[in-house]
């Protein structure tokens, strides 16, 4: 009876290492958004104003006082006959309280009545796994799935149930959260959506 050779150890190809690798990497990868925190609801009460809204500022018996404006990356708009005034941060009822009181103070208007409305929002992003990744505009209640809906649905690869979400402050602070949304969750204008890529 002869013995069997022990047959020679050969070591894996470096291409086939390379492709372990990336399949470890990929399965690490793939729970990222499963390992964020719930993104906390947004704040009960009034919305907030934030660098990229656009107003409409209507001042009753006065058209030169009438305008739109949009909210700089600074925070502020330039209103005629006062300057910059501060509206990131206020309600639409706390940046129309501002405005009456500098048009009040400053002598320009006795009594002033104004009303100020949001006529768009700042935007949305969709990233990822979805048919066109992109910017697109905030409608209030609009959900995750909804942001998807828009972006043109999730690809054959997309994570479905949940996505990851960067959310700024709207007071200017430049302070940011990021966390895990599911698909009913409601989105806040300027949110950045990523949908992530399944691996199995």
């Amino acid at each position: 009876m002869t013995a069997q050779k022990d047959r020679p150890h050969t070591a894996p190809s470096p291409r086939r290492t390379r492709w372990l690798g990336v399949g470890v990497l990929a399965i690490l990868l793939s729970g990222c958004a499963g390992q964020l925190p719930p993104l906390p609801p947004p704040a009960p009460g009034p919305y907030r104003l934030g660098a990229g809204d656009q107003l409409r500022v209507l001042t009753y018996n006065d058209l030169q006082l009438s305008n739109s404006f949009t909210v700089g990356d600074n925070g502020q708009i330039a209103f005629p006959l006062i300057g910059s005034l501060q509206a990131s941060g206020l309600t639409t009822h706390e940046l129309q309280a501002l405005i009456v009181d500098q048009l009040t103070s400053k002598g320009i208007l006795n009594r002033p009545s104004v009303s100020v409305e949001v006529t768009q929002y700042r935007p949305i992003f969709v990233l990822g796994e979805v048919a066109h990744p992109g910017q697109y505009p905030y409608m209030p209640g609009m959900t995750m799935l909804s942001a998807v809906a828009l972006a043109g649905g999730y690809t054959y690869r997309a994570v479905t149930d949940h996505a990851g979400d960067v959310r700024s402050d709207a007071g200017g602070s430049g302070r940011t959260i990021e966390g895990r949304v599911r698909r009913d969750s409601l989105l806040q204008p300027g949110d950045v959506i990523t949908v992530y890529e399944r691996y199995f």
